[in-house]
């Protein structure tokens, strides 16, 4: 049986957001670093867990075989849409469950801004070491769990000074969040799961995966007006995502 997920019911706004290239991070920020991370060559095999409408597998080069699962029949369906490319398939699947893989031997893996989506984000890592070659390697881009804690996260400046404010790091968090604050009428709530970094590294070390590197990247964003040299600044010093590059043993 297929099961429901809140990304279903906002996807339309979602949508909106990202739109056929991403949105401002995925352009500037995420999609060139992971195709610098990944260095996939025209032979490779690429899994993207939680890949929603696709835009990754629009990045990479056309001749990659390319896997995108998400649980969001309407962003899968967007997905198709705005993707022709016979070497790429989607399919609609919960990405903690079963996949419906129909060939093996997965030479890379990414799960981009999805992970902390999820509830059980253990059992993704386990499918990713399931599904890729020993050696395989696996791209995990968070929002940075360490600054970026929704609803337990904040900005405060202290004597022209700002500073990066926060609570409850090391508890696991399930956390209610506002598609559209600013839309009253027709706003959907979506879920974030806080886990520590310790636990992001406990699970790909129980499942078989090795740490090649970890980065950190901020947003390439600049304010404007009074507080602009110190936001800049604050921006520059608490990174706003966090990626794991990890190799299956």
């Amino acid at each position: 049986m297929q099961k429901n997920t809140s990304w279903d019911n906002v996807s339309q706004w979602y949508n909106g957001i990202v739109g056929e290239k991403g949105h401002y991070y995925h352009e500037n920020v995420i999609l060139p670093n992971v195709l610098r991370l990944l260095k996939l060559n025209p032979s490779a095999k690429l899994l993207d867990l939680g890949c929603g409408q696709g835009i990754l597998a629009r990045a990479i080069d056309q001749n990659v075989n390319y896997l995108g699962i998400d649980l969001a029949v309407n962003l899968i369906e967007e997905a198709r849409r705005l993707d022709t490319n016979k070497n790429h398939s989607y399919a609609v699947a919960d990405v903690s469950g079963n996949l419906p893989i129909k060939f093996s031997g997965f030479s890379h893996a990414t799960i981009v801004l999805a992970l902390q989506n999820i509830k059980h984000p253990f059992k993704v890592i386990k499918n990713c070491a399931m599904h890729l070659n020993k050696g395989g390697k696996l791209v995990i881009v968070l929002n940075h769990p360490a600054f970026r804690i929704p609803k337990h996260a904040d900005w405060k400046v202290i004597d022209n000074v700002q500073f990066r404010i926060e609570d409850n790091y090391m508890s696991h968090l399930e956390i209610p969040i506002d598609s559209s604050p600013f839309d009253n009428k027709n706003n959907m709530k979506t879920w974030s799961y806080h886990y520590p970094l310790s636990a992001y590294s406990e699970m790909l070390l129980d499942n078989g995966f090795v740490i090649e590197k970890i980065e950190e990247w901020i947003s390439p964003k600049k304010s404007e007006g009074s507080m602009a040299k110190i936001e800049d600044k604050a921006r520059m010093e608490f990174p706003l995502f966090l990626t794991i590059v990890a190799y299956k043993k």
